[in-house]
């Protein structure tokens, strides 16, 4: 799944979640920062990998029980994300998945490792 983050995102996230940092939304404050523009927040792109889960794998019916999320480099708005979901192990008699998780920018830089822990229903 893929999706490229825009200003306007990112600001309807801070309003939705209440994380206004500035880093993510003022130009100028950014400018200021290691990152020197802009960022989108983590766990807005990050939120790709619970759609991923609850649509295509393992699908409806599933349950988060556990998520592990390492950020590697930051993303900026515009550029395009990618979330790869990938089953590493079920335990098919408690109906759980644990499947390994990445976000990639631009096809190329990883900015997202993790594990996800998921119950069918």
């Amino acid at each position: 799944m893929s999706k490229v983050f825009t200003f306007e995102d990112v600001k309807n996230f801070a309003e939705l979640s209440g994380d206004i940092n500035p880093v993510h939304l003022d130009e100028n404050f950014a400018s200021t920062t290691i990152f020197g523009k802009p960022i989108v927040h983590g766990f807005l792109f990050s939120s790709m990998i619970s759609a991923l889960l609850a649509n295509k794998l393992p699908g409806p019916g599933s349950i988060y029980i556990h998520q592990e999320l390492n950020f590697k480099a930051p993303v900026f708005h515009g550029e395009k994300v990618t979330a790869i979901v990938e089953i590493e192990e079920i335990k098919s008699e408690k109906s759980i998945y644990i499947l390994k998780t990445e976000c990639i920018k631009n096809d190329s830089e990883i900015v997202l490792t993790g594990k996800a822990v998921i119950k069918l229903l």
